[in-house]
């Protein structure tokens, strides 16, 4: 097994191939006798008005002077945070897998609210799209178990350093600066990783990417950082404190949400044999490697139907809204073949069980999944 290998292969076996095509066969059923879309309605658009208003409501209001005194401008910057979040899951994130709209170019624009908020909604495709929800959890290959540092060990194959016994203490920091660090190197980081493993090809569409990368970082920082300086009657410490505390809202929102699907006990971290080819099916290895969570229908709204990820891993072009009724289906059809279907009985639960996780990894302690 090569460190940066990207193909590796899922076998077809029969019984388990049966499961996927009862399943799918379910699924459209459903969406057939309801005579309903697979496709965002009326309902995407009033999340996607709300979670931008979420986020340039508060801007506005700070970049207008409507709101001037430090104490509402510092509590703008962290409801910004959680708009910024808000965008993130419960409008890019349909828009990029294509299940927000049927038509094409819906999706290209709401996939590039990414880009109003600071991220390259390009490379997110390429690490989330291709390269997590194809090798979930495979060491090596699913770039979100990937740390942008050596201090975090999200998976038992990763290299164990002796720091990492106390990640369940300071993950919680990085966590916060995660999209700090998404705006201001990640996405160049990975378009030359990408570029030299393969996944970005030609010299044309390399260039294409970096002058995009680099069009849209200007856009974002201009706005979010030169025009606060430049019209606030603040010092430039405070604004810089107001924008690392919005990204910090934000990092924590995403990262835990995203973290308690995969990195917790229920989930398995499988590697492919000397061949590359992995042990199991798609869809069975990611009934194996993902987990839902239970949480109250305010929340699960917030967070983009993200308490449901088994069902969006096996039916990402199915929009989040269809998550809540689909998921009984597929709690019904996986019981059926008796396959795994993890779900922890609240958020709290899941957070409580991947910060566990976190303690046993850095620990070095030979793990016994479910």
């Amino acid at each position: 097994m090569t460190k940066h290998q990207t193909k590796y292969k899922f076998p077809t076996k029969a019984d388990q191939a049966e499961f996927f095509r009862t399943l799918k066969g379910r699924i459209g059923e459903y969406f057939e006798t309801n005579n309903i879309t697979r496709y965002g309605d009326w309902r995407m658009v009033v999340k996607t008005i709300a979670m931008l208003l979420l986020f340039f409501a508060p801007y506005t209001l700070m970049i207008t002077g409507t709101v001037s005194n430090p104490g509402g401008m510092y509590l703008i910057w962290l409801i910004m945070g959680l708009g910024m979040a808000g965008i993130g899951m419960g409008v890019m994130h349909d828009a990029n897998h294509g299940s927000y709209s049927r038509k094409k170019w819906v999706n290209r624009y709401l996939g590039k609210t990414a880009n109003l908020v600071g991220a390259q909604a390009s490379m997110w495709k390429v690490q989330h799209n291709v390269l997590h929800h194809t090798y979930t959890n495979v060491e090596g290959a699913d770039d979100d178990i990937k740390p942008p540092a050596k201090l975090l060990r999200f998976s038992p194959h990763a290299p164990h350093y002796k720091i990492h016994r106390f990640q369940h203490l300071y993950a919680w920091f990085f966590y916060g600066i995660s999209t700090l660090s998404w705006v201001i190197s990640k996405d160049f980081v990975n378009l030359f990783r990408y570029k030299q493993r393969g996944l970005i090809k030609g010299k044309k569409r390399f260039r294409k990417e970096l002058f995009s990368l680099l069009g849209w970082k200007a856009f974002y920082f201009f706005y979010i950082l030169v025009l606060p300086i430049w019209l606030l009657p603040v010092s430039t410490g405070f604004i810089l404190l107001g924008f690392v505390s919005m990204h910090f809202v934000t990092g924590i929102t995403l990262s835990l949400v995203f973290q308690t699907a995969h990195v917790v006990p229920q989930a398995i971290f499988p590697l492919p044999d000397s061949s590359g080819k992995m042990e199991e099916s798609w869809a069975i290895h990611q009934l194996r490697t993902t987990a839902n969570f239970k949480t109250r229908r305010w929340f699960s709204w917030f967070i983009g139907g993200l308490d449901h990820q088994v069902e969006h891993h096996l039916f990402s072009n199915i929009s989040h809204i269809h998550y809540p009724k689909i998921s009984k289906i597929v709690a019904r059809t996986v019981k059926e073949f008796n396959l795994p279907y993890h779900s922890l009985p609240s958020f709290r639960a899941a957070v409580i069980a991947h910060f566990r996780l976190l303690k046993a990894l850095g620990r070095g302690e030979q793990l016994a999944f479910n």
